[in-house]
């Protein structure tokens, strides 16, 4: 009896991210030559949280080497939530800007509904993150609208790395509205069957070991182990 072993193939974010940047190029030459001015990216950031500033940085760092204007507006930590509003409706006021991104988390002095206050007040079609509930909910009725970055990027990455979706089964460890939610809804618009984990399934590791695609959403390095996986699944 003999057994097939599989040879691990790690999926190459950054070279997926590179083509993605390069088939922009030509869009925003296109919008610069239409529309007479760049798209225009508003961000918010409230705080000092060291990983949304290097967020931040990147997302700014982007959209300069693209072409893009992005316009970063801050308030400090022991600033009002109304501060943040404020900006944000003049950014939806703002006809130069076409996207408004609020960086989470917000400063806990904010209040705890302090981030969806926020993400209800942009303007739905400015909403690049797709948090606002216009935007979910067209999400899960599969019609156009924005969506999640995180979870758009895992599928972007699955079929331009030749991953099928259709047909197979798809654990997602993670019930966020955030990454979690969108991206069961985005596998399930594939044709995937699937499952939702979280820190109450009886038994995780089982479960998970079930998949023919993993996704781990909970922000957790180091949590997805041996036993989570399935030979030949992708994680």
């Amino acid at each position: 009896m003999t057994s097939e072993v599989r040879e691990a193939r790690r999926l190459d974010g950054k070279l997926v991210a590179e083509a993605i940047r390069a088939s922009l190029v030509p869009r925003i030459e296109k919008f610069l030559s239409t529309v007479g001015r760049p798209p225009g990216l508003g961000i918010v950031l409230a705080g000092d949280d060291g990983g949304s500033e290097i967020y931040v940085r990147n997302k700014v760092q982007s959209c300069e080497a693209l072409g893009i204007f992005a316009e970063l507006k801050r308030v400090g930590k022991e600033s009002k939530v109304d501060e943040v509003l404020a900006l944000v409706q003049d950014f939806n006021r703002a006809d130069a800007i076409d996207g408004v991104l609020v960086q989470s988390p917000l400063p806990v002095g904010m209040g705890q509904d302090a981030e969806q206050r926020v993400f209800d007040a942009i303007d739905p079609r400015k909403d690049v993150d797709g948090f606002h509930p216009v935007n979910a909910g067209r999400l899960v009725q599969k019609r156009s609208g924005m969506a999640p970055g995180t979870p758009s990027g895992v599928i972007e990455l699955l079929d331009r790395s030749g991953i099928a979706i259709e047909g197979r089964r798809a654990v997602v460890i993670g019930r966020s509205d955030i990454v979690g939610k969108p991206m069961a809804m985005l596998l399930l618009h594939r044709n995937a069957t699937v499952t939702i984990c979280h820190s109450r399934t009886d038994d995780l590791a089982a479960v998970a070991s079930e998949a023919d695609i993993l996704i781990a959403a909970i922000g957790r390095p180091g949590f997805v182990t041996r036993d989570f996986v399935k030979p030949g699944a992708t994680v």
